[in-house]
């Protein structure tokens, strides 16, 4: 051992791997939809939920607050925000020019077991719509779209989508129960797994754009009446 190691960085580095691993599932749970506008989390209830110490739990809400997927409300309270209307349009334009984007690439490279996947995806989606399980139909949802942008091979474009999912993933919960009755959602999931089976990439991008449009008209009722 050399003589200049230190015990604690091994603690230190416990640490923040610890706090890697929350922020990740922190991330992965806000993008699914998993928290709902206006949930409270602390760090207390974080360090105890992923069996940290303070430090790594501040720090994985820290890095999110950042990011601008949680407020602070005080100095160990963070919310879940709800996004304003002008936000929601602002997002939504992004979504549009990007989601599409990489939605007509990644048909064009998808192999035929992407559709398979895609195909289970929206049946869980289904069956979650029909328990009226929406969370859980939010959790699949996320799995369908980055399912098809993957295979676009675009890290970057892949990465810049994910911040704006960050933004309104929990603001996607004032879909529901509209969509589940309107099931305006599958519909567009179908014509874009129609155009991925005909080959059609332009026809895939489309139906994306019209799913996000769609969602954008129910979000901006939802706030407007809130």
């Amino acid at each position: 051992m050399s003589q200049n190691h230190d015990p604690r960085d091994e603690t230190s580095g416990k640490g923040a791997a610890l706090g890697d691993q929350a922020y990740a599932v922190l991330k992965e749970k806000l993008l699914r939809g998993s928290f709902r506008p206006g949930e409270k989390l602390t760090v207390r209830k974080i360090a105890q939920e992923f069996g940290l110490s303070s430090t790594p739990a501040r720090d994985a809400l820290n890095r999110l607050a950042i990011q601008h997927a949680l407020v602070y409300a005080g100095p160990k309270t963070v919310v879940v925000p709800n996004l304003t209307l002008s936000q929601l349009r602002e997002v939504t334009e992004m979504r549009l020019a990007l989601e599409g984007l990489a939605a007509e690439k990644g048909a064009a490279k998808a192999s035929p077991e992407i559709l398979f996947q895609l195909e289970e995806a929206q049946n869980r989606i289904n069956s979650a719509l029909d328990k009226h399980a929406y969370t859980d139909a939010l959790w699949a949802n996320k799995e369908f779209h980055f399912l098809l942008y993957g295979c676009s091979n675009m890290p970057i474009l892949i990465s810049t989508i994910e911040q704006l999912w960050l933004r309104i993933g929990a603001t996607l919960h004032h879909l529901y129960p509209d969509f589940a009755i309107s099931r305006s959602g599958v519909t567009n999931h179908r014509a874009a797994m129609e155009g991925l089976q005909n080959g059609e990439p332009a026809e895939v991008r489309a139906a994306i754009e019209a799913d996000i449009r769609d969602g954008y008209r129910q979000l901006r009722r939802a706030i407007s009446e809130q």
